[in-house]
């Protein structure tokens, strides 16, 4: 059985990976992950970027070669 792990993407990344990096765990496009982040953002700017950077910080990267 394998283990799925999150980790920010390297491939689908824009800014930091983690919209890449959630898509490519739950098996959804990335463009739809974005928009998302982009919905949370539009009511006050402040819960979708404070969210993004929050898991920008304790995602990690994913590692060379995976």
């Amino acid at each position: 059985m394998v283990t799925k792990k999150l980790y920010r993407s390297r491939r689908e990344r824009i800014i930091g990976g983690v919209a890449g990096g959630i898509a490519e765990y739950f098996d959804v496009d990335p463009t739809l992950v974005r928009i998302i982040f982009v919905l949370l953002t539009l009511p006050g700017f402040i819960p979708g970027i404070l969210l993004y950077v929050i898991l920008w910080a304790i995602i990690p990267p994913q590692p060379v070669g995976a």
